[in-house]
């Protein structure tokens, strides 16, 4: 009897094309206004149509790679990562945005390596997690290599400064060798030691300081520090069950801040409301629930790794980013995957879907 040739996970995929799709959707709506000062209202659409393309061209890549050679791949990658990381600090080579060092500038290219440390760092523990499984539980031979790599990855990516990012890939790892089975005494060990380090962190630079004091109470400051969040919370309460209206966001002309990128889902709520919100997170869900389907189902350790690090990586990311927008933690300043107005971010996420639809084919 022949065995039936895998197929695609089609309710994965369509989650991600849907979010695509309203996230298309929101940036046209969300960014005519900052867009004037570029003399073009459709300047933002038109860069974010042309990544889009270029990521859905990096999913169908993926989805055809050779996940062992890729699995080969996973160290180098990870230092190539790690070099780039450091060249954002480079004169001549790094460009900051707002403040902030993250990007790297070629001239006719430029990108974001936090972003492509993301993946990197999801392939490399899931080489390790694969390799090492049955040392997991040990502490110095399957818990601390990868945590040296992590610590230097996070000091730099802090150091541009983006704690969110550090957050987002911290939790990511932790899921990951929670996922494997690692001991949760060692992971509540180092779990506090983060929590320690993101605490002092927020309590000796400013800007954090700035932005937990905004958190505990936006309103003791409205039109200085805790003016973001309540432009926010105004945005997402001002939407009601249904929205004001594709278009109609009052928030957007100059008011909120990042309106289309890290604050686009308050945008959300403004124009489609309550339920459009509530759809956005639905889609979320079963983006999770498909993706770690396809982790569990995968015979093989490393795509088993590979998958769920993927699917952990995007959904905590969406969580945080939602929850931020909702005031209910600090702003941390990234992006909604799918749905923000970004290039490296864009490829970067729909690669990685392309990987796990791979490991759906090929389990």
């Amino acid at each position: 009897m022949v065995s039936q040739k895998p197929k695609l996970d089609y309710l994965f995929l369509f989650s991600v094309l849907a979010l695509s799709s309203i996230g298309l959707i929101m940036v046209f709506s969300a960014s005519p206004t900052m867009a004037l000062k570029h003399g073009d209202a459709f300047y933002y659409i038109k860069r974010h149509l042309f990544y889009l393309a270029l990521g859905l061209l990096a999913l169908f890549y993926s989805l055809r790679l050779d996940l062992d050679n890729l699995k080969n791949k996973a160290t180098p990658l990870l230092i190539v990562s790690v070099l780039l990381l450091f060249s954002v600090f480079i004169p001549g080579v790094g460009r900051k945005v707002l403040g902030a060092s993250r990007w790297i500038d070629l001239g006719l290219l430029s990108f974001q390596p936090s972003e492509i440390i993301k993946f990197s760092m999801v392939l490399f523990m899931a080489r390790w997690l694969s390799d090492k499984k049955g040392q997991v539980q040990d502490l110095l031979k399957g818990i601390v290599p990868p945590f040296l790599w992590l610590g230097l990855i996070s000091i730099l990516i802090i150091k541009q400064p983006d704690m969110g990012t550090a957050i987002v890939l911290c939790s990511t790892v932790f899921a990951m060798l929670f996922f494997a089975g690692a001991n949760l005494r060692h992971l509540l060990f180092f779990g506090l030691l983060g929590v320690g380090g993101a605490v002092a962190l927020s309590l000796t630079a400013t800007y954090r300081m700035r932005r937990l004091l905004a958190y505990l109470d936006p309103w003791q400051d409205p039109q200085g520090i805790g003016f973001h969040i309540i432009q926010s919370l105004l945005a997402v309460g001002s939407g009601g069950i249904f929205g004001l209206g594709l278009g109609a966001s009052r928030q957007k002309f100059f008011y909120l801040p990042q309106q289309f990128t890290d604050f686009i889902f308050a945008i959300l709520c403004e124009e489609l409301g309550f339920i459009g919100g509530v759809g956005v997170v639905v889609l979320f869900v079963l983006f999770a629930v498909r993706g770690f389907r396809i982790a569990l189902s995968s015979s093989d350790s490393f795509k088993n790794f590979l998958a769920a690090g993927l699917v952990s990586w995007i959904t905590l990311q969406a969580l945080i980013n939602i929850t931020v927008v909702l005031g209910l933690v600090p702003t941390t300043g990234i992006p909604l995957p799918f749905i923000s107005y970004g290039g490296t971010a864009t490829i970067i996420n729909l690669f990685a879907v392309g990987v796990i639809l791979n490991v759906s084919r090929k389990p």
